[in-house]
């Protein structure tokens, strides 16, 4: 299939193994190759944590499944939300979500320029250079997605496959090395039962961040070959693979290193490699995370483009997000996002890397778990035309809706109280444009 269509197509060159990349691509960035240093000191029970959340994960991209199924609607999770809620959820739903996706670019491309100081550290460590650095790759996956989705889509699948080298690599040479009294549990935790829930609740949030991301697939739908079959099976194929990934690169890492000097590392996963290959082969995971970080930039870099467009067809967004290059793709939607990220990364570089990339991750985090909520409420009132009132497959929906709607919750009231209240702040920014927009169509109506 050509990538220029005739006219009034949209380009469906998003096949299956493009999708799975892509949710995969979206959700494994920075945050695994940072994240055995966080659970280090939880010892053995950051695999429950793990457990917990691979759990949640796929409860939601099962829902993502099923909802995709009844109605493969671009836009995704704002489209499953309108349907079911109407235009003010899905307004406020689709403006969270991109805000969080724009706020995203911004977040890897700082932490891609972060992996790259084995390589410049006079670069990455003066807050105007890396700044300008994290501007530049923002603006060339910007120019890589709008000269055409199968350019994207080959770059998310190398970058995938590359991504998942180093990790598969230090996981499976931990697991062979592990030593076990890396996972002891801590006595407080064992002691206390209250200590111990607080624990997995913490452990609960701090794992989620690695599957934000896992409804990546039902948001270019109008670009996806088959929706209604691919889009299901790429959201919990890609969901699976990465709570594979994570738990055995991570216990990998942690059985390498120990406790007391993986909660200090700045670099988990190159201080096990540095103990299984040496030097170069701490340097060559260092390239892995570089590149995982710069291929979840180009997968969200595809969506801030798609994923405005569905909403600006629907009336709800600004008409500039539907408009379409000579190449039927939504470039200005594209350009204004890139032009967003780069105002945030430009507006707070004094910050320092890690605080730069902590705050805008806090900006990013209500945005997407609101969505997470609604479209788990939305399977219940959905029309589902192939199930019997009573029937067994109504009921296990709603058991697998119900499941992932607490987990969202619950995953809300961990993420704590300053991150709600961005989140709602972020919410209520968006209402005068909603209302613009309503004004405008009154006006062109009249």
């Amino acid at each position: 299939m050509s990538e220029q269509e005739t006219a009034g197509q949209r380009v469906r060159v998003i096949g299956f193994w493009t999708a799975v990349a892509l949710v995969l691509g979206n959700m494994i960035g920075s945050g695994v190759f940072l994240l055995p240093a966080s659970l280090a000191t939880y010892g053995g029970l950051s695999v429950a944590g793990w457990l917990i959340t691979s759990a949640g994960s796929l409860l939601l991209a099962l829902v993502f499944a099923r909802l995709a199924r009844l109605d493969p609607a671009a836009g995704g999770i704002y489209a499953y939300t309108r349907g079911a809620f109407g235009d003010l959820a899905g307004f406020l739903v689709a403006w969270g979500y991109w805000i969080s996706t724009v706020t995203t670019l911004a977040a890897l491309a700082v932490a891609f320029v972060g992996y790259l100081d084995p390589f410049v550290p006079a670069v990455v460590r003066n807050p105007g250079a890396s700044a300008t650095l994290a501007v530049a790759t923002i603006w060339l996956l910007v120019g890589v997605n709008v000269s055409g989705l199968k350019r994207a889509g080959r770059l998310q699948v190398a970058t995938v496959v590359l991504k998942l080298l180093p990790l598969a690599a230090v996981g499976l040479g931990g697991l062979a090395l592990l030593e076990p009294a890396h996972f002891a549990l801590p006595a407080e935790h064992v002691a206390d039962p209250q200590s111990l829930g607080r624990a997995l609740a913490a452990l609960v949030t701090l794992t989620l961040w690695a599957f934000l991301g896992l409804e990546s697939a039902t948001i270019p739908a109008a670009s996806v070959a088959d929706p209604a079959r691919t889009i299901p099976r790429a959201t919990v194929v890609g969901t699976a693979l990465a709570a594979l990934v994570y738990i055995v690169s991570t216990v990998g890492v942690m059985g390498l290193v120990a406790p007391a000097e993986l909660a200090s590392s700045t670099a988990p996963f190159a201080d096990a490699a540095r103990r299984l290959f040496g030097e170069s082969g701490a340097r060559l995971v260092a390239a892995g995370a570089a590149i995982s970080c710069f291929g979840a930039l180009n997968g969200w870099t595809l969506l801030v483009g798609q994923f405005p467009l569905a909403v600006a067809e629907d009336g709800l967004f600004p008409r500039l997000f539907q408009r379409l290059s000579r190449r039927l793709l939504p470039v200005p939607g594209m350009l204004l996002s890139g032009a967003l990220a780069t105002a945030l990364v430009a507006a707070n570089y004094t910050r320092g890397l890690v605080a730069l990339f902590t705050f805008f991750i806090l900006l990013a985090t209500l945005g997407t778990l609101i969505p997470y909520v609604f479209c788990s409420l939305a399977l219940f009132v959905h029309p589902d035309p192939a199930a019997r009132p009573g029937g067994r497959r109504r009921a296990g929906g709603a058991v697998v809706a119900g499941l992932a709607f607490l987990y969202s919750l619950a995953a809300i009231g961990g993420a704590g109280a300053e991150i709600v209240y961005w989140g709602f702040l972020m919410l209520v920014a968006g209402l005068p444009v909603f209302v613009w927009v309503r004004r405008q169509q009154l006006g062109s109506a009249a």
